[in-house]
């Protein structure tokens, strides 16, 4: 785990100097949709835009379907929540990438991770970040999930939950599922 370069105290994160920030921070949460199959290949892309820094947080259902070791940049768990925070003066991880983070992408974002978010559940890292994300800075959401749960008629309710929150959808894409349904 790299650690975090924590700010200094009573000097909010991102103006512990009067040099200009020269990279963007880009949180990529990633959650347990088989779509989570493309992460390095998304990360691989991000890399390609000059100043960018990215970091990842991810579900334990999320680690299905990639190999930690093709992931180029740091990547968090809840394993890691738990191990920085020993005491009380100690840094709380969900908080300190809240803080790094200039705006936060969730792609893709799986049915259960939507449910929880929509609902203010925060049981794990991913979800404890946004939950306490500021609000004036972007998040992004990319739904990814079997047409049958993307036609339910409840994520249409939770999709509009977090757009009430101000955060931006990225729409699904039209494609054949791995699971050989056809996307609507």
């Amino acid at each position: 785990m790299e650690p975090i370069s924590l700010p200094e105290p009573g000097i909010p994160a991102g103006n512990s100097s009067s040099v200009p920030q020269e990279k963007l921070h880009v949180l990529l949460g990633v959650t347990g949709s088989v779509a989570a199959l493309k992460l390095p290949l998304l990360i691989a892309e991000l890399l390609k835009i000059p100043g960018l820094e990215v970091k990842v947080v991810t579900t334990e259902r999320a680690k299905h379907f990639y190999n930690a070791q093709e992931i180029p940049v740091t990547l968090y768990g809840d394993e890691e929540e738990w191990q920085l925070w020993k005491g009380r003066s100690d840094p709380v991880l969900h908080i300190e990438l809240r803080r790094w983070a200039d705006l936060m992408v969730v792609a893709p974002l799986d049915a259960n991770t939507l449910a929880k978010v929509a609902n203010g559940i925060c049981d794990n890292l991913l979800t404890c970040v946004i939950r306490a994300w500021d609000l004036s800075k972007p998040l992004l959401f990319c739904p990814a999930m079997n047409t049958a749960m993307w036609e339910h008629p409840i994520t249409a309710r939770q999709v509009e939950q977090l757009k009430g929150f101000g955060y931006t959808e990225i729409p699904c894409v039209v494609k054949k599922l791995v699971c050989g349904d056809e996307g609507q």
